[in-house]
């Protein structure tokens, strides 16, 4: 007997146009829809007029329902993959299923759709071609402020979730981490009261001081430029003294031309200045 596959299929995040006629076939046709919350998902299969049998896959159930899953796969069922809104398996317990698959040697495919993430990062203004997805940051504090730590120094275009009820502390904590960075911040994406806002942090903070967050929030933030993180190195480099930068290059085994050259790049200065420093510094 041949075994069945898993299908990825992704869900609307909000405009039920945006369901694909191959989804809304592959839906009606697997033998079995496995849904993050069986509840929220009726409505969709509803809509559609799709009668196929549900299951409940969420996070609290991930690992044990895999292999529950995966043994009706291995006796030839195909199963669908859903979740509450957009595409299975990216910041969802999906993940965990797709890896078992894989261990497990059940064909996995993905049927692409909706994901607020890409959405937003298309509407947001903001460089596209490097981004870094962090979905909803850690609710442990300690693990929270690792991910913020990493943030600080990242070049990419940034992409988060929040719900409205913890949406400024995330902004307060993204402005004392980050700095006054550009933010869009992206509200209700694809449904009537869709809001795209292209600002500041410094901005956000005060707005939604102002006004009561309300809907799910996608937040879309620039990374740290090439010009600020030079100026932080060069920083760094300026504690100490040109002699002591030299000598750790030469201590890396750097002959004495090759360590100005480096020196003067790490300082932004150029060979000469280094050279002429040096010079001054034996008379």
């Amino acid at each position: 007997m041949a075994q069945g596959t898993l299908y990825l299929c992704a869900t609307p995040i909000g405009n039920l146009g945006d369901m694909s006629p191959r989804i809304r076939e592959t839906l009606s046709q697997v033998d079995l829809i496995a849904a993050e919350d069986t509840r929220n998902s009726i409505r969709l299969l509803n809509h559609f007029e799709i009668h196929t049998p549900m299951t409940s896959y969420h996070e609290y159930n991930k690992v044990e329902k895999a292999y529950a899953l995966i043994e009706k796969m291995k006796e030839g069922a195909d199963i669908a993959l859903i979740t509450d809104a957009g595409t299975p398996a990216i910041s969802d317990p999906g993940e965990v299923l797709v890896k078992m698959c894989q261990e497990a040697g059940i064909t996995v495919t993905s049927l692409p759709g909706p994901a607020a993430c890409i959405t937003a990062l298309t509407l947001s203004g903001l460089p596209t071609r490097r981004f870094c997805f962090e979905a909803f940051l850690p609710a442990d504090k300690k693990e929270r402020q690792l991910i913020l730590e990493d943030l600080k120094t990242e070049k990419r275009t940034i992409i988060l979730y929040e719900a409205p009820h913890h949406l400024i502390k995330t902004l307060q904590l993204l402005f004392d981490t980050l700095g006054d960075r550009r933010i869009t911040i992206c509200r209700e994406l694809t449904k009537k009261f869709e809001t795209v806002m292209p600002t500041t942090l410094a901005e956000a903070l005060s707005y939604y001081e102002a006004n009561e967050p309300r809907g799910e929030y996608v937040l879309v933030i620039e990374g740290k430029s090439q010009e600020a993180v030079l100026a932080d190195q060069r920083a760094v480099y300026e504690e100490m003294s040109i002699e002591e930068h030299m000598a750790r290059y030469e201590e890396q085994g750097m002959d004495h031309k090759e360590a100005m050259k480096a020196v003067a790049k790490d300082r932004g200065i150029s060979k000469r200045e280094v050279y002429n420093y040096l010079i001054n510094v034996k008379k």
